[in-house]
């Protein structure tokens, strides 16, 4: 179970991503098709504000101290979007991000690697570093 995010193994994951994944194994596709799955997220969300109008983005300079700590940033700065997805918004989104975490699974098996170790070491680079890991 040490592999396992609420109940969702990473590595069966992976391999079902490996079996549907038949068709076209080249990692130039797999990787220009990465691309695009991040553009569908976009576009989703900007559907989400430009169609809906479930959400709205301000996108204004934020102002705040350089001498702030990392606490007092994070109560300052903003995510610059109000309201709440709407349950089609929120579907259309997740879908997009599903194709993302495929393709880049997809990615992984190709290039030999584990998702799941990926995740993990990720979670340590930020439980070790902190903020000073942002990117």
């Amino acid at each position: 179970m040490g592999n396992c995010i609420n109940d969702i193994h990473v590595e069966d994951f992976q391999s079902v991503v490996s079996d549907m994944l038949m068709h076209n194994r080249s990692v130039l596709d797999i990787i220009s098709k990465i691309q695009t799955s991040a553009g569908r997220v976009n576009r989703a969300v900007i559907k989400a504000v430009t169609q809906c109008g479930c959400i709205e983005i301000d996108g204004k300079k934020q102002n705040f101290s350089e001498d702030a700590s990392m606490e007092e940033l994070a109560a300052l700065l903003s995510s610059q979007l109000n309201g709440k997805l709407c349950g089609e918004c929120r579907h259309a989104v997740e879908k997009e991000i599903g194709g993302s975490l495929f393709y880049l699974a997809a990615l992984c098996n190709t290039l030999g690697i584990s998702l799941y170790d990926v995740i993990l070491k990720e979670k340590e680079t930020l439980s070790t570093l902190g903020a000073y890991s942002l990117r």
